[in-house]
């Protein structure tokens, strides 16, 4: 099993941080609904600790207070470039050191907070909006991942 040990500390840094980026990504995407939508991402985080004991390195990432450093970006698109290249950086750091079980667990983990966090806001008839769904698209694919 990987864990915390075995990554630098910026290494473990980028795993951290790679998911609630990716949660700011769909806020940003649509106008509105962003504190719900916070609240969903913490909820997922809480959900995803109730599982304990499954993965090791999924345990030690979501026992960890998400942070998002929303100052760091002067647009959306600088925010979302800046979270999918931190997403591509994350999944390569797992894939030279986790299993690829582990890998898969936290593809799977950011997208389902993508679309917790995207339904939140149920914008219009409680549907997630074209643009959610863009930026969860986006996503997927800089996790290597489909959400088809």
């Amino acid at each position: 099993m990987t864990g915390k040990a075995d990554f630098s500390a910026e290494e473990w840094e980028l795993v951290l941080e790679a998911p609630p980026g990716a949660g700011l990504i769909v806020v940003m995407a649509e106008r509105g609904g962003t504190i719900r939508e916070s609240f969903s991402m913490a909820k997922a985080y809480a959900e995803a600790r109730q599982q304990h004991g499954e993965s090791e390195l999924l345990d030690e990432v979501v026992s960890t207070r998400p942070k998002v450093d929303r100052s760091r970006h002067g647009s959306f698109a600088e925010l979302k470039e800046h979270g999918l290249q931190q997403l591509r950086d994350a999944v390569a750091v797992l894939e030279g050191k986790a299993t690829p079980g582990e890998v898969d667990d936290y593809r799977r983990f950011v997208l389902t907070l993508t679309e917790r966090v995207a339904v939140a806001h149920k914008e219009g008839g409680g549907q997630v909006s074209d643009a959610e769904r863009a930026a969860i698209d986006e996503i997927a694919s800089a996790l290597g991942s489909s959400t088809s």
